[in-house]
């Protein structure tokens, strides 16, 4: 390798790790933000954090690592190009291209490692970061608790005074609210002076022990007049065990933006493996829907025997003049009660099949994700490293403004494919594509004008015909000119 490529690749490696590590910094911060509802108040401690951040650190790497070779990219070559570095490798017949040669092996080996990290860490992490958040209060079930106030968990509202031992199992002052069927109201209330959580990591249900307590159950009299003296059932125990469901409270909440579904965790293979299931299921829901449809007749219990001969005649124009009056009725009533049927169960099956199709392209879109974060890659430093050459600016000003406008709009538009492809506006592949599709145009743009010195826009050929038009006017109106 020649000084010059060691020196490249040394200056991009160094820019490229110090904001890749700078950005995957503040996106984590952001995904503390997002889930500090999860994590504060909690009693959790370090050890269930930093499990809570390993697990989420993977699926910010799609984001940050297109950015951070954008960003690398426009600020390296934008050094070079400030510092005549770039004058001087053109002065002795080194072009661009060849500058930029190490460098897109380098992007090349970047990208196969982001395919592999795609399709292999980012599922295993996503799986268990999923899991995780589900299992939390199975592995510290009293982090669901928090002193003094009501705490919603399962079918009670639990407070608690104080908490102690090692995970905080053991309660005092306990006060147990549990909610009822009908309008929300309290029917029963149970205090207690203390009390032992105990739970299972395998097991949804935990367990709540209560020692010396009472309970106090309101009971409703048939009589409406006297409901007003307000009876309730008064008992004392000595020890009382309540078991509450969990699985209500460990359920990841899906309509979260930031919580990917099932497709997230599958690999290329998985996911071709479950798009054959799903479309051959799709298709077999369709054939069998289509022919229960048509199987829908209901008028052969109307022909008589001596109706029967009517079949080889010719039919009427008045189909319902073959019948009589009685079995006129029960005809159209039945065609009416077909027909409602019909298309209830035609617009049922119409938002059944939607969704199917959806899931379909919500792993189709999962797949090509794989793909594009690999050419994202390419696409951004074939946009970075000309742009910075052209606009010959480098440090944290003027690049990070570029880097942030591209990406945004990247981002936007990728964004943008997804949720419409997902929808059925548009096909999955170009869904995940559109963004490479619109930026490519820009790369290849930019790429032909920094190898040709030309600029990033070609000034003079939007202000040359403008000052020759005004050159045109001020001849044709001066002085000299009006004397002759």
């Amino acid at each position: 390798m020649k000084i010059l490529d060691k020196y490249l690749l040394k200056t991009f490696l160094f820019t490229f790790t110090t904001v890749f590590v700078i950005l995957f910094f503040i996106f984590i911060l952001q995904t503390v933000w997002l889930f500090i509802s999860e994590l504060a108040g909690k009693d959790l401690d370090l050890t269930l954090v930093v499990k809570f951040l390993l697990f989420s650190m993977p699926r910010i790497i799609p984001l940050v690592l297109p950015l951070s070779v954008l960003l690398a990219s426009i600020m390296t070559f934008g050094n070079l190009a400030e510092n005549y570095e770039f004058a001087a490798m053109k002065s002795s017949g080194i072009s661009l291209q060849r500058a930029m040669r190490v460098l897109i092996i380098f992007i090349f080996v970047l990208s196969i490692v982001a395919f592999w990290f795609a399709n292999n860490v980012i599922p295993y992490a996503e799986y268990k970061f999923v899991n995780f958040r589900k299992n939390i209060a199975q592995a510290k079930p009293a982090m669901a608790i928090a002193e003094g106030q009501f705490n919603d968990v399962g079918t009670y509202n639990i407070k608690v005074n104080k908490k102690s031992g090692e995970n905080g199992n053991h309660l005092t002052g306990v006060t147990i609210h549990e909610k009822a069927n009908n309008m929300g109201e309290n029917k029963t209330v149970i205090k207690a002076k203390t009390g032992e959580l105990v739970s299972n990591e395998k097991s949804s249900i935990l367990k709540l022990v209560l020692n010396d307590g009472y309970y106090y159950q309101d009971v409703t009299p048939k009589k409406y007049e006297d409901r007003a003296k307000m009876p309730f059932i008064k008992g004392k125990f000595k020890t009382q065990i309540i078991n509450i469901d969990l699985s209500e409270l460990n359920k990841v909440d899906d309509s979260k933006e930031s919580i990917a579904g099932t497709n997230a965790m599958l690999n290329v293979n998985e996911l071709r493996y479950t798009l054959d299931s799903l479309s051959k299921n799709l298709d077999n829901e369709i054939v069998s829907f289509s022919e229960n449809i048509n199987q829908r007749v209901g008028f052969k219990k109307f022909f008589t025997d001596s109706q029967k001969n009517i079949k080889k005649k010719p039919l009427p124009n008045d189909l319902l003049s073959i019948y009589s009056n009685k079995e006129k009725v029960d005809v159209l009533k039945m065609a009416g009660s077909n027909v409602t049927s019909s298309i209830y169960s035609i617009e049922t099956t119409q938002r059944d099949l939607k969704d199917k199709q959806r899931e379909i392209n919500k792993h189709l879109t999962a797949l090509y994700e794989k793909f594009v974060i690999a050419f994202a890659c390419f696409l951004m430093f074939f946009i970075g490293a000309p742009l910075g050459a052209i606009i010959r600016k480098g440090g944290l000003g003027l690049p990070i403004v570029f880097a942030v406008l591209i990406f945004i709009t990247f981002h936007f538009i990728n964004t943008f494919g997804k949720r419409v492809s997902q929808e059925g506006g548009m096909t999955p592949f170009l869904g995940s594509w559109m963004s490479s599709f619109i930026l490519s145009p820009l790369a290849i743009l930019l790429t032909y004008r920094a190898t040709n010195d030309n600029g990033l826009i070609n000034f003079d050929a939007i202000t040359t015909p403008i000052s020759q038009l005004f050159q045109k006017i001020s001849e044709r109106f001066s002085p000299a000119q009006k004397q002759k």
